[in-house]
Parts: structure tokens; sequence; C-alpha cells
């Protein structure tokens, strides 16, 4: 038509044509596109927890070098001189200019090195046992409030709307509501003061009997309990209950599988992501919010350490302690994507 003549392909034109199209798409951009996402992804969230990483350690010291008043006076006192004072801001390296402190600074603390604080200790010797005590803490707690957590919240999907549900849902809202100092002198209250069930400080040291700091740590266990075991129940719930209107549920009641077995076979699997992220949330304020517990029931923690630092003002301590938070707050959230990423269906069976 209107002049124009159309050539009409022969049939090895045609299959020349297929040929190409088959080695493109066995070998061109389409297909690597889609190649391993997973690693892909990965990689994308490493990357981003390096970066927060190097952004918050850059916050934490430009925070602790803006704390108010001059730390060489603080150390030697009123009584000093002012070549004392500038001779001991030279030793502590205080007169370099900030970036030069924190890119030495920074560079230590990668290789595990965090000086010497200003009571000529090693930092690493200072932060280590407490570390140790406060991780061994935040590892009781997780093992006693996770599976309750997600246990209440599994049988609060079961009974929506009935009185269980109800009852908990209530009591989550009011302990959301309490801080967590309240709980603390709620819960040595009651059972140290009035029942003497428990010793109300938690004093442990290495040399104690297992059964000895076993026992007093039952209240800060208690505690921590009780502030962090609201939060996880309560989303445990709500992501179980989003995915009860899915069409593999219904498709599950309708063969005649029970309402406890639908919930832990086919909707807990599903919903693994985002309990993972709320775990891994709990479990670094585990880490790194801990201080005011600590500091209440006098356990030989990180976070009182921390509190003794500050008090102090001894900046190579506060600025480790700091930085293990942020560490353990960056890596448990990174662990809880990977486990998002790795328990995504469609990310392990890309169309």
């Amino acid at each position: 038509m209107d002049g124009v003549v159309r050539k009409q392909s022969s049939p090895t034109e045609i299959a020349s044509c297929h040929k190409i199209r088959r080695r493109e798409a066995n070998q061109g951009t389409p297909v690597n596109s889609t190649k391993h996402p997973i690693a892909r992804m990965l990689l994308e969230r490493i990357a981003l927890g390096f970066l927060s990483l190097i952004i918050v350690s850059l916050i934490i010291f430009l925070a602790v070098s803006m704390l108010p008043g001059d730390f060489a006076s603080s150390i030697l006192g009123r009584s000093a001189t002012p070549e004392t004072v500038a001779a001991l801001r030279e030793q502590l390296g205080l007169n370099l200019p900030w970036y030069h402190r924190y890119l030495s600074w920074l560079g230590h603390a990668l290789t595990g090195d965090f000086g010497q604080s200003f009571s000529e200790r090693p930092v690493g010797r200072i932060i280590g046992p407490r570390l140790l005590n406060t991780l061994y803490l935040a590892a009781l707690t997780a093992v006693v409030a996770v599976p309750l957590a997600i246990g209440l919240g599994i049988a609060a999907a079961l009974y929506r709307n009935r009185f269980l549900d109800r009852m908990l849902s209530a009591s989550s809202l009011a302990s959301i509501s309490i801080p967590e100092f309240f709980f603390a002198y709620i819960v040595m209250l009651l059972f140290a003061i009035k029942l003497h069930w428990f010793p109300s400080l938690s004093s442990i040291r290495p040399t104690m009997l297992l059964s000895d700091q076993l026992i007093r740590m039952v209240l800060p266990v208690l505690t921590l309990t009780l502030v962090i075991l609201a939060h996880m129940m309560r989303n445990t719930r709500a992501a179980i209950i989003g995915v009860m209107s899915r069409p593999f549920i219904e498709m599950a009641q309708l063969k005649g599988e029970s309402a406890a077995r639908v919930v832990i076979r086919h909707a807990l699997p599903n919903v693994i992501g985002p309990i993972a992220s709320v775990v891994a949330l709990n479990l670094a304020y585990l880490v790194g919010g801990v201080v005011v517990i600590e500091v209440v029931f006098v356990y030989p923690g990180i976070g009182q350490t921390m509190v003794d630092a500050v008090r102090n003002r001894d900046i190579p301590v506060i600025q480790a302690c700091a930085l293990i938070f942020a560490v353990t707050y960056i890596l448990l959230n990174l662990t809880a994507d990977i486990i998002s990423i790795v328990s995504n269906p469609r990310l392990l069976h890309p169309r």
C-alpha cells in the first residue's frame, strides 16, 4: 500500500532471528538484572551499614569533643598551673586539630585498639570485662523474653478480640507507657524489700558461683523482660494477623487444619522478617540501652562504665562505649535485614 513493497522473510532468516534472540536472552543484560538478587542486596546492606558506622563514629567524636569544660583542667584540679594544663593537653593530644584526632582514633578503633584512658589504663582492659557482663545479661534476657513474646503474640493472634487478647493488649499498652527505671524500683521493692526473695543489688564477680550470679541477676533480667516483652509481642500479633487473610491461609483452613497448626506452620514462617526486625531492635536495646538498669541495680556492665567515664570526663572510655553501642545496633539491624531478605520467597525464587 502507498507504493511500499514489503519483503517476506525466508525460513532461513526467521531461524537466524530466533537464534540471535535466544543468544541475547542467555547472554544479555536481562539475566544479569535478576542474577543473585540476594547477594546484591546483602552487599548493599553491608555497605550501608559500614557507611552508617563511619557517620555515627564522627557524630560520637564531635559530640564528646563538644562537652563543656576543659578535660585537662578537670583531671589536674583547680590547683593546676596553666603550664601543667598545657603540658597535659599536649601529652593527651588535645591540642591537635579535631580531624587529625578523629582519623587517628578511628584508625586505631577499627583495629580494636581504643587507646589509653585518662587514668593511664588501656581502654580495652577497662571495658572488656564490663562488656562481657552486659552481653551476659542481654543473653539471659533474650533467652527468656524472645520465646515468651513470640508465644504470647501467637496466643493473642489465635484468640483475637477475645478475653486473652484484650488482657494481653491492655497489659502491653500499660507496660510500654511505664519507664524502665520505674519497673526496676517496683521489682526491687516487691521482690527484694517486701518478700526478700532476691538481693536488691546485682554486683556480680567472676569468682562467684554460677548459681549466685544467676540469683543476683534475676531482678535485672525480670525488669528488662518486662520492658521489651510488650513491643515484641504486639508486633508478632500484628504480623500474624496481617498474614491470616492471605489466600494460602484460607486454603489451609479449608483443608480442615486446626487454627494453631495454620498459625505455626503457615503464618509464622511468612512473618519471620518483621518479627526478626523487632527482635533485633530490642536486642540492640539490651546491649546499648541498659544504662539505667545497670545503674539502678549496680550491675557491673558497660552502661555503668560509661556513666562513670562521663562523671570522670574520661574521653577515650566514653568514645569506646558509645562506638560499641553503635556497632551493636548496626550489626543487629543488619542481621535483621539479612533474615528478612533470605526469608523472602520472592527473592529466593525470582521470576
